[in-house]
């Protein structure tokens, strides 16, 4: 796909249609060439020109945007972008989104501190480009490479570099996953692959504050293994799986014989809070060759760093391969920077986790 990307927005709210495409115009890449008020209207703006991204409020009058979404992708596939406020019962309403075939979610922005509204602004961007390179027969995918106002920060914002041969093999291992764009699916996969006796994860997906509770509660009910966002020094136990809070950096951590997690607010790494860059350098810090570390589809280079500081580490390591990802951006850049030792498609990465706990 050539040229700029071509952006639909759907909103009831006149002054969230005007914010939004300030924030799209401001990229060179990106151009809207359409507003709507109502999913109505919306339909007849396709008939006229196809965009190349829409980005749809949820709750609108006379058609809610769930409705719409479906119907949109049953008819004519479009990778849509889903806007919502920050609530809890909204955060639910998404989870339909994305499982209805969305591609991601943004928050919309509010007037505020300058650099809550930057973070945002450049959240935005990015999430509609990688909306913009998507296979929707996969889910979702990514097109162009990241631009940002906002100064690219690696994992050295939050912690220090791992210690080399810090820590040796003991007979309990962690699975230490990040994913992004189609990974709110790829994950369910994998999780309900799993059985309830699997070794401990922790999970990074990158996702808006609050929807990450949603997202832990719908795998929770799907999976043997028990599932929940993660609380600042919560364990990590066989069985269970822990999800990275939106809005926030979770590290692993050991304490004694076990591991926890530590919840904590930073500045975005590599654009993300959370980041796979900040768990995946944790890991290599706190377990070393104890540690497994699996990247999974999505936008960007969020992972490749600290995936290949785990490999230094002593860590097993695991890509999704390009065939299964929605996005082939994260697991190819794990794998350009030499981190990963397995590229495997998303069906196989569930008997890659239980043989690498055997070989224990």
């Amino acid at each position: 796909m050539g040229g700029k990307i071509r952006v639909l927005i759907i909103d009831d709210s006149a002054s969230i249609r005007q914010m939004l495409t300030t924030i799209l115009s401001a990229d060179p890449d990106i151009e809207v060439m359409a507003v709507a008020n109502d999913p109505f209207m919306a339909a007849r703006k396709i008939r006229e020109e196809i965009p190349d991204v829409i980005t749809l409020d949820v709750e609108m009058p006379q058609m809610d945007g769930i409705t719409f979404l479906r119907k949109l992708m049953a008819q004519h596939p479009i990778p849509v972008v889903m806007c919502s406020s920050l609530t809890e019962s909204g955060s639910e309403t998404l989870m339909q989104a994305l499982e209805a075939g969305a591609v991601d979610i943004i928050l919309k922005p509010k007037i505020g501190a300058a650099d809550h509204l930057a973070e945002t602004a450049d959240r935005i961007r990015t999430v509609v480009k990688g909306a913009a390179r998507a296979s929707v027969a996969k889910l979702r995918a990514s097109r162009l490479s990241e631009g940002s106002t906002t100064a690219k920060l690696t994992a050295d914002a939050v912690l220090p570099p791992p210690r080399i041969g810090a820590m040796a093999k003991t007979t309990e291992m962690v699975v230490c996953v990040g994913a992004s764009t189609g990974g709110t699916e790829a994950l369910r996969e994998l999780l309900e692959a799993l059985p309830a006796n699997s070794p401990g994860m922790v999970i990074v997906q990158h996702m808006p504050e609050r929807f990450t509770a949603a997202f832990a509660k719908r795998l929770n009910g799907l999976c043997e293994v028990e599932v929940k966002e993660a609380a600042d020094g919560d364990p990590v136990l066989r069985g269970h799986v822990l999800i990275a809070p939106g809005d926030k950096h979770m590290l692993l951590e050991r304490r004694g014989a076990r591991y926890e997690v530590s919840v904590r607010a930073g500045p975005l790494v590599s654009r993300h809070r959370p980041s796979v860059d900040v768990l995946f350098r944790s890991a290599a810090r706190s377990a070393g060759a104890n540690a497994m570390g699996v990247i999974m589809t999505g936008m960007g280079d969020d992972g490749a760093r600290g995936m290949n500081e785990m490999h230094q580490a002593g860590a097993y390591t695991v890509a999704q391969d390009e065939a299964t990802s929605v996005v082939f951006g994260m697991p190819k850049e794990a794998i350009a920077h030499g981190g990963v030792d397995k590229v495997v498609p998303l069906e196989q990465i569930a008997r890659e986790i239980l043989a690498a706990d055997r070989r224990r």
